[in-house]
């Protein structure tokens, strides 16, 4: 428990992006596909640690691969199959993904993305205060920031839509530790942050280096 409260607060699974990084095509992007989930559509990110030394976030040669590679009926429902590949973390950085495959099912709801647990991962339209989880020693929360983000990262650049998520403690006094999670229409997640709950700046930012979108 004592690892658990000073481990994460928040992390992060990847979800969209485009490899243009023309403005025009972004706002022409389908409202109706909002996190592209579309079969053979792939994201390349990459994870960057903050250095104490520098004051400046370092390449640490992580990189999360993630792929749509079909589709699976769960209880009546469609759901899009995210495969996910890790390299590049042999040394086993902390908020960074471990090496290895993942598999998540995703889909979409009203603006709400959604996995195979019936969990909100992300909403695009619900600016209301959402619980994610009960502890011990606090509450998790997110909660969607109204408004859009203009965002540069190696893929390119995007106006996005984030969410902050933060824990309140048992004394419902809001923690120093914040993560952001940013998602332009059409092309999914851009940048997401993992974070210390004790630290008021993330220790891990993750971006988006490249895509494919069909």
């Amino acid at each position: 428990m004592k690892r658990l409260f000073l481990c994460l607060l928040i992390f992060s699974i990847a979800l969209s992006c485009s490899e243009s990084d023309n403005s025009e095509n972004q706002n022409n992007s389908s409202t109706e596909n909002f996190y592209a989930l579309t079969v053979g559509n792939s994201w390349v990110y990459k994870n960057y640690k903050y250095d104490i030394n520098s004051e400046t976030y370092e390449d640490t040669g992580v990189v999360d691969e993630i792929s749509i590679i079909g589709t699976q009926e769960i209880s009546g429902e469609t759901y899009f199959v995210f495969r996910r590949l890790t390299t590049g973390n042999e040394e086993g950085i902390t908020l960074c993904n471990e090496n290895g495959e993942h598999f998540e099912f995703l889909r979409e709801s009203n603006g709400n993305l959604i996995n195979e647990e019936g969990q909100i991962k992300f909403t695009n339209n619900n600016y209301e205060e959402r619980l994610l989880k009960e502890y011990q020693w606090g509450n998790l929360h997110e909660t969607l920031v109204e408004g859009n983000t203009d965002l540069s990262v190696e893929a390119g650049e995007f106006t996005c839509i984030n969410s902050e998520r933060y824990l309140i403690n048992n004394e419902d006094v809001r923690q120093p530790g914040l993560d952001r999670f940013y998602y332009a229409n059409g092309y999914g997640l851009i940048y997401d942050t993992s974070s210390y709950i004790t630290l008021d700046r993330p220790t891990i930012i993750r971006r988006l280096d490249s895509y494919v979108i069909q």
